[in-house]
């Protein structure tokens, strides 16, 4: 479904990506994990056309969507639920949902999703009428994968969905993203910092150090993995 091909992307003399290649299968779960500063971020930028690349090549489902613009990303069915959340504070949760479907118009479909997205997320359901800068981090990044479900991607981005959340909520967002994938058949490409919630519940990871995967495999295996062990699950 995706395939990045010797990824490159620079911010004026400062090389942020030096190289990668990554791929996801329908309907598969991927994990990203490594440092911070070490280009997670600034490839899934790259892969949603928020920044441009310097060189590679980005496929998704058969087509190069090198250097498309976002707009153009999303109506091909990849979806991006950012670091830091990145919601709209003063609207209310119904607004922020209706705004991940601004592609799509109004009509019974789009309301069908909304439906299946509060059905989702129960909490969203009671607070749809609440300022979204006034939820909880967890809530508030329930409501960022729900605006992003809202586009019916077959794809979803996810970066650092477990910042700065309480470790049951961690629990709680990775059995979310798990629940999804199965129900939805989304592949998911996943970002984190929280290397043992990323390897259990992803099919296959990537390691990546200043700009480079310096390790890929199966999440059981890189799970054992001396280096992985000692760098991000604490020995």
């Amino acid at each position: 479904m995706l395939e990045v091909t010797d990824l490159r992307v620079r911010y004026g003399n400062v090389v942020a990506v030096a190289g990668v290649s990554l791929s996801v299968a329908d309907g598969e779960i991927v994990a990203v994990i490594g440092p911070n500063g070490a280009g997670k971020t600034s490839t899934l930028r790259a892969i949603s056309g928020l920044v441009r690349p310097s060189a590679g090549r980005i496929s998704f489902n058969g087509t190069d969507i090198t250097g498309w613009k976002a707009h153009r990303i999303v109506a091909m069915g990849l979806s991006h639920a950012p670091e830091g959340r990145r919601l709209f504070p003063q609207m209310t949760v119904l607004e922020n949902l209706k705004m991940g479907a601004y592609l799509r118009g109004n009509g019974a479909a789009l309301e069908r999703t909304l439906q299946e997205v509060v059905a989702r997320f129960p909490r969203l359901a009671e607070r749809r009428r609440q300022r979204a800068g006034t939820l909880s981090g967890g809530e508030q990044q329930m409501l960022a994968i729900g605006r992003a479900l809202m586009a019916e991607p077959r794809m979803l981005i996810l970066d650092e969905p477990s910042f700065g959340l309480a470790p049951m909520v961690v629990t709680e967002i990775g059995r979310v993203i798990q629940a999804i994938n199965r129900a939805r058949k989304v592949a998911v490409l996943l970002v984190e910092q929280n290397a043992r919630m990323a390897l259990s519940i992803s099919a296959r990871t990537y390691v990546m150090e200043t700009g480079t995967i310096v390790l890929e495999g199966p999440s059981a295996s890189l799970r054992e993995s001396p280096h992985v062990k000692a760098a991000y699950l604490g020995g």
